[in-house]
């Protein structure tokens, strides 16, 4: 995997053009013995050359309006795409019509010079961190593809195809973890902004209050640049923080708990490495924490869940991932007053948890607290399948409820288990975040 600038340097320099990149992107996407069947859902082979060989064009004319101009992005099944049917992963939209218009967040990249090459496989209505598919196979996670394990979820095949070289970089979408999970499970970076800086519409739902937009990619300078471009700012590359003297937060409510061996191996090896720069490591009780799954304990937020499927659900119930289908039909038991308590629950509680955390430059803890397991092991048991999905989920899910916007940075030793440090803002500071995320991205890289 090459960062953004990297390749970016490569094309000013003419020792690649993006017809070259897209090529490349599009053969191991149709090789055989690679994921790419698995990954990608549709692949836009011919307009992808169209537009790689515009941005060739544009560049030899002195015309370059990024950093991402002429790179070859895939883009999660949810969102909506010109002239694409976007079915979320699941067969029961198939037959809806095509998209008028690009989605805002994919019609950015592209004025930004981005090329789409394809639609990525996603967990069916991105209803699980897992991201197992029945209906179009599951790509196997980079690491240990002997065994087969989970990419994670769900923006399973946003990962693989970067991960893979299939692309320099994916547009995943986060509501409960997913642009995290996958990365944290596949050695990659990823970026969940904060709800309102990036437009999630014109993409299929699951929680409207929590749904974002954002980046994985190889490092965070590069989620750095392709989240100004989302954002709708002017393309840059964020600014390192000094880590000497930095304030570090280590919850010890909830978020430590079932940590396998490697992943508190991993943890503990990263607190070392921070504190060895200049960082303070400050732990805190972060009693808030506790109180998430109290609140939400009776689906609660999740009752917007059930909106997007209440007129499809009956009728094409034998279509849908029965998981899947299990989930979203409890959410159609959440009443109205549960809904109200819990999101009423959840302002008070983002509002004490604010105050827990603003004397810190960012909050730090494992982004998942096992490394990927097999996709056979979950396929064959559902009640493992279940509680896998709940632990994939707990880390990840508590700040999307807090409204915070995060970072998941692999800290796991070259050649191991792929795991991922998660680091969090303040809601709306992501700008600084990502200046944070550089600076311990260098720490955990010497």
């Amino acid at each position: 995997m090459k960062p953004i600038t990297d390749i970016a340097n490569d094309l000013s320099t003419g020792r690649t053009t993006s017809r070259e990149l897209v090529e490349q992107s599009l053969s191991k996407i149709e090789d055989t013995d690679g994921e790419g069947q698995r990954a990608f859902i549709k692949v836009h082979a011919q307009a992808a050359r169209a537009a790689a060989d515009a941005q060739d064009t544009l560049r030899a004319a002195g015309i370059v309006a990024s950093p991402i101009a002429g790179l070859p992005f895939s883009v999660k099944d949810l969102f909506d795409v010109a002239g694409d049917v976007t079915t979320a992963g699941s067969t029961v939209l198939k037959n809806n019509p095509p998209a008028t218009k690009d989605a805002p967040t994919v019609a950015r990249l592209r004025d930004a010079g981005g090329i789409v090459v394809g639609r990525t496989n996603m967990t069916e209505f991105a209803y699980s961190g897992l991201g197992i598919n029945p209906h179009y196979g599951t790509a196997k996670n980079p690491w240990d593809r002997e065994i087969g394990r989970i990419p994670g979820g769900s923006s399973a095949g946003a990962a693989i195809s970067v991960t893979d070289g299939m692309a320099s970089f994916a547009l995943g979408s986060d509501t409960g973890g997913s642009i995290r999970i996958p990365s944290s499970f596949c050695g990659l970076t990823g970026f969940k902004p904060t709800t309102k800086r990036v437009p999630a519409t014109a993409a299929y739902p699951l929680v409207p209050t929590l749904d974002t937009a954002g980046p994985l990619a190889p490092t965070v300078s590069c989620c750095a640049i392709v989240d100004s471009i989302l954002a709708g700012d002017e393309p840059a590359i964020a600014v390192t923080l000094p880590l000497n003297g930095m304030r570090l937060a280590v919850p010890q409510t909830l978020v430590l708990d079932k940590l396998d061996d490697h992943v508190a191996s991993c943890f503990s090896a990263a607190l070392s490495k921070l504190s060895s720069a200049g960082a303070s490591i400050v732990e805190i009780p972060f009693s808030q924490l506790g109180e998430i799954p109290k609140i939400n304990a009776g689906g609660g937020i999740y009752a917007e869940a059930y909106v997007a499927h209440r007129n499809q659900i009956d009728e094409h119930a034998a279509e849908y991932d029965p998981r899947v289908r299990g989930r979203l039909l409890r959410t159609k038991e959440i009443s109205a007053v549960d809904y109200l308590v819990a999101m009423e629950a959840r302002n008070a509680l983002v509002h004490e948890a604010n105050k827990v955390t603003a004397p810190f430059d960012a909050v730090i803890l494992p982004t998942i607290a096992t490394v990927a397991p097999s996709i056979k092991s979950l396929e064959d048991d559902e009640d493992l399948y279940v509680a896998t999905n709940m632990l994939t989920l707990r880390n990840t899910f508590c700040f999307n409820f807090l409204d915070r916007c995060a970072l998941s940075i692999p800290m796991h030793p070259a050649g191991e288990g792929p795991t991922g440090l998660m680091v969090v803002g303040e809601t709306m500071g992501d700008k600084k975040l990502l200046s944070v995320g550089l600076a311990i991205e260098d720490a955990l890289t010497d």
